[in-house]
């Protein structure tokens, strides 16, 4: 799974199952890596940066060391917003809000080197996306989430209509935890992003290994 310079890793090596996304509490880096080893132990199959707070430059430093982390154990590393920094530290892709830069600006900028995800909460949205050339979709939120400020609510019915209205994966996100997360995949989608249930965990690696397997439970019923 290790990226190669000028070309874009295809949806079909990608595990989108379990998708961890970065908390902006942790203090200290030495805190921040153990704890996203710990998850990538567990079973974690895809990471995204998202760190709003840091300025371009420690960002950067962070985003560095994450790459260094996650290509040891060959799972594909998103930075949410910042291509510039996803070209710097060699990550797999950028993720997108309905508020940052437009996909198709963006998709102009890193041609096909990146995968580009986009946060959707309307089946408008999403095929408006998919459209525009999204190689997946975070749909959201799912349930009540003290990780991002207003948040528009998605039900488990609108996520089911958006996943038959589109072809490419779907990330369900919002609130998923190990007593959520089997009917969440019930509506058919790729996988689960989760950040407090994970990284708020005090065990990393257990809390993982729970979800995935709650979730491979679920697909295999």
């Amino acid at each position: 799974m290790t990226q190669k310079p000028g070309k874009k890793m295809t949806v079909d090596e990608k595990d989108y199952q379990l998708y961890l996304v970065t908390d902006e509490s942790f203090q200290k880096e030495e805190d921040f890596l153990s704890i996203i080893e710990e998850s990538l132990k567990g079973g974690v199959s895809m990471v995204q940066l998202r760190e709003k707070h840091l300025s371009s430059k420690d960002l950067y430093h962070r985003a560095e060391k994450l790459a260094a982390l996650t290509s040891t154990y060959n799972i594909p590393l998103i930075i949410n917003d910042r291509a510039d920094i996803a070209m710097a530290v060699g990550a797999h892709g950028v993720h997108l809000g309905q508020e940052d830069l437009p996909l198709p600006a963006l998709r102009r900028m890193v041609k096909e080197e990146l995968l580009i995800g986009v946060s959707v909460a309307t089946k408008e949205e999403a095929l408006q996306a998919e459209a525009e050339g999204a190689d997946y979709l975070g749909v959201g939120a799912l349930y009540p989430t003290e990780t991002k400020a207003n948040t528009r609510k998605v039900s488990l019915e609108q996520l089911y209509q958006i996943q038959k209205a589109v072809k490419i994966p779907i990330v369900g996100i919002g609130g998923i935890n190990e007593n959520n997360v089997a009917e969440v995949m019930d509506q058919e989608i790729q996988g689960v992003a989760v950040v407090s249930a994970i990284t708020k965990a005090k065990n990393p690696m257990e809390a993982a290994k729970k979800l995935k397997q709650r979730m491979i439970q679920n697909t295999s019923i």
